[in-house]
């Protein structure tokens, strides 16, 4: 993607309704069109971040992301490329907030599906709206995450398990912490390591939480542990699924396998990880029905 791409992000919002769901549209009067809330990020906005805050400048509600939805990509009339992050998120149960600007949205509309995807201008917007819908319900959310960035193993003298994170990898911590937060853990789980800790302290502060350290998600020794080593941390995912949501910070070999074995999937290519990246794990009781990376 050019450096002169437009990112910006937004959501599918629903609520309960009797015995189904509703999902929130809105009308901008610039375009006169009815579109999913969304907007542009600010500048080095966690896109997941500016779609929570979007859903909450033109909707009026603080909404829970719950799930990565596919991108959508365009070209806009000036012919820049522009994509758009969209989250799955419920409504919170705060009573709404003023339109923060007006002029922008002048009408929002709560729909049953069906009648949102007609009403809706953009079929791209529709699509969307009939993939939340057929979701089962979301019950538990894991943030995983790998540890920030900590310079290179190999200019560090002393035992790797104390190697910090460095300069770079204190603003990945924040980062990672103003994203985690949106999902309210209740629970904050780092790998033995420092550097995995260290990801974590920004994020505990802002929580009020002690993080709890766990060997299970520090890297194998060899690479021939590493599939038993998965296996073990994913037992130990899926005990932390049921309870108080909980964030874990681990490391970049382990990650992988770990989420091949969770998804079934032979190959854990597609699941390397940057420093200060991560992912969200969406549970449908036992059964993990997606995978949302960050």
């Amino acid at each position: 993607m050019g450096d002169d791409a437009v990112l910006a992000a937004g959501g599918v919002l629903w609520r309960t309704a009797g015995s189904g769901i509703e999902i929130c549209i809105v009308h901008r009067p610039k375009y006169d069109d009815w579109s999913l809330p969304k907007g542009k990020l600010d500048t080095g906005e966690p896109p997941v971040v500016a779609a929570v805050r979007e859903v909450l400048e033109e909707t009026g509600v603080r909404a829970h992301p719950l799930l990565r939805l596919p991108d959508v990509a365009y070209t806009l009339p000036s012919g820049q490329p522009k994509t758009v992050e969209f989250w799955a998120m419920r409504a919170g149960d705060d009573p709404p907030v003023a339109v923060a600007d007006p002029d922008e949205v002048d009408e929002i509309c709560w729909l049953a599906p069906d009648a949102a995807e007609d009403a809706l201008t953009h079929p791209a917007d529709a699509r969307l709206v009939d993939r939340v819908a057929s979701l089962p319900p979301i019950t538990a959310i894991t943030p995983l995450v790998r540890h920030a960035r900590a310079g290179e193993r190999k200019k560090w003298a002393g035992n790797d398990a104390l190697r910090p994170i460095d300069a770079q990898g204190q603003q990945e911590a924040q980062a990672i912490a103003e994203s985690l937060a949106l999902f309210e853990p209740a629970r904050l789980i780092a790998a033995p390591a420092l550097r995995c800790r260290q990801t974590l302290e920004p994020l505990a502060e802002s929580l009020g939480l002690p993080i709890v350290s766990e060997s299970v998600f520090g890297e194998p020794p060899t690479p021939d542990e590493a599939p038993d080593k998965a296996k073990a941390a994913a037992i130990r995912v899926a005990e932390l699924r049921d309870g108080p949501t909980a964030a874990i910070c681990s490391q970049g070999k382990l990650m992988p396998p770990l989420l091949a074995t969770l998804t079934g999937a032979e190959d854990p290519e597609p699941y390397k990880t940057p420093k200060g990246g991560g992912w969200i794990l969406s549970w449908s009781g036992a059964r993990l029905i997606g995978i949302s990376r960050l």
